[in-house]
């Protein structure tokens, strides 16, 4: 069984994380990842930002970061799989650019990271990564989690 996490910081909280858990476990579950832990930490354009400088040496915010534990995959119980950190700053521009709801950019993000950790990387928005995002996207939003 996943066990996911999340958790608001420098922003006020958006009544969210819940939600949010819930929707990670269910990409967790379609993906047939059953045993990680996953930390998901909602936030804001200064903190992403330092994060982004930190650690990839891109001193911008950006909508989300992953970062993977990268734990050996047969240990017994749970397996400690990273965090994905989100700015809801962002996400929320680029909800208003898409001309689409909040929520739907959310859960792109999540599914987005979550992807990430699993070691799945893009070059560009056709590669097969963010296909396979869009495509859960999809599958997801005929079910009423969010």
């Amino acid at each position: 069984m996943n066990a996911v996490e999340v958790a608001s910081a420098e922003i006020d909280d958006p009544g969210w994380l819940r939600r949010c858990r819930r929707f990670a476990a269910k990409v967790l579950d379609i993906r047939g990842i059953h045993r990680w832990e996953l930390s998901i930490l909602l936030t804001d354009d200064e903190t992403i930002r330092g994060l982004n400088k930190r650690y990839r040496a891109v001193d911008t915010p950006t909508d989300v970061l992953s970062f993977s534990q990268e734990t050996d995959p047969n240990a017994p119980g749970n397996i400690p799989a990273g965090d994905i950190v989100i700015s809801m700053e962002t996400m929320s521009r680029n909800a208003r650019e898409r001309l689409i709801h909040e929520e739907e950019e959310l859960k792109r993000l999540l599914i987005h990271g979550i992807l990430h950790l699993e070691g799945l990387d893009h070059e560009d928005e056709d590669s097969e990564m963010i296909k396979l995002q869009e495509s859960i996207l999809v599958d997801l939003k005929k079910e009423r989690i969010f």
